[in-house]
């Protein structure tokens, strides 16, 4: 009898899942930005580990003079995540737990303040309905409750009416939308101001006025797609009397051109976009994605500036 437990027929030896975890070189991302206007770069190196279980990463900054600042790790997984800022020497702790398929509690931490949160969650997804209760740690009144729904989201907490921290009172926001005449009307209330905004959208052009209560201040958003390439947004606000304008052409889905104009600043701009303007590096050409833009000054055309923003991604 073999007494190796590990040796197959055929003299071919077979390796645990666990000992091939381990022995595989783990996959290592690095992202690179640079801001023009800040003269700062940002990096990121990022691996994940122990066959996908966990997530390590380092960021930091620096300038054109090579100094670093900001850097910061952390370590990411499914249930746990742990922030540590390297020059304030301190970590901000999350963790997940579930406690069933539809409840989970939430729970973070800030070391150095002391201070954080625990939340109890049922989200009931089948049905549009999320609950949420959560107190910040150490305690200092009532938990916050909120409710979503699947026309909106209603919260109530406890809030300080006066600086001297004594008199508090509860205060309730909330979100609520519903069709109305072939478009959606939505309502948000927070802070005791009420915002109301209508939206018309079809394959062609988007209406959409909105009007803040008690300040009655009323604006409209206005956009017309003359192509699937083409698109003009316009914004005015009727009582500052400021309006923007934006064109907007593109070709497929990395390369992007705008241009507008702003007359709360008084400025006029250019931009091209390679790569897409909210995705990430990996889906862009090369996995870079840059950002050029002209400003120039209404007032003061000799004072206009070039801008650059530049982002690219390497994987070993």
């Amino acid at each position: 009898m073999d007494e190796n437990p590990s040796a197959a027929v055929g003299g071919v030896v077979k390796t645990s899942n666990s000992s091939s975890m381990w022995s595989r070189r783990p996959p290592v991302r690095v992202t690179s930005e640079f801001d023009s206007e800040s003269c700062s770069y940002f990096h990121k190196i990022s691996c994940k580990f122990m066959d996908n279980l966990a997530k390590l990463k380092l960021s930091f900054q620096n300038n054109s003079k090579g100094q670093v600042s900001d850097p910061h790790l952390t370590i990411l997984s499914k249930h746990l995540s742990l922030d540590y800022d390297v020059e304030e020497q301190n970590a901000l702790v999350k963790a997940f737990f579930p406690l069933s398929p539809t409840l989970h509690l939430r729970a973070t931490r800030d070391i150095k303040a002391q201070q954080g949160e625990l939340a109890v969650v049922a989200d009931l997804t089948s049905t549009g309905y999320k609950f949420e209760l959560s107190s910040a740690l150490p305690s200092g009144g009532l938990p916050r409750a909120s409710l979503r729904f699947p026309l909106g989201e209603v919260s109530l907490e406890e809030k300080e009416e006066d600086k001297d921290h004594v008199k508090k009172m509860l205060s309730i926001n909330g979100i609520l939308k519903g069709q109305l005449l072939k478009g959606v009307c939505t309502a948000i209330y927070r802070d005791e101001k009420l915002n109301m905004r209508y939206s018309y959208k079809d394959e062609q052009m988007s209406f959409i006025p909105s009007i803040s209560l008690p300040s009655n201040t009323l604006s409209l958003a206005f956009k017309r797609q003359y192509s699937p390439s083409d698109k003009l947004s316009y914004f005015y606000n009727f009582n500052s009397n400021f309006w923007s304008v934006v064109y907007k052409h593109k070709v497929g889905k990395d390369y992007k051109f705008k241009a507008g104009y702003d007359s709360e600043v008084q400025l006029g701009w250019a931009s091209f976009w390679v790569g897409d303007e909210a995705g990430k590096a990996k889906a862009a050409p090369k996995k870079m994605k840059f950002q050029v833009m002209l400003q120039v000054p209404r007032d003061d055309i000799k004072t206009s500036t070039l801008m650059l923003r530049l982002k690219k991604r390497w994987d070993f």
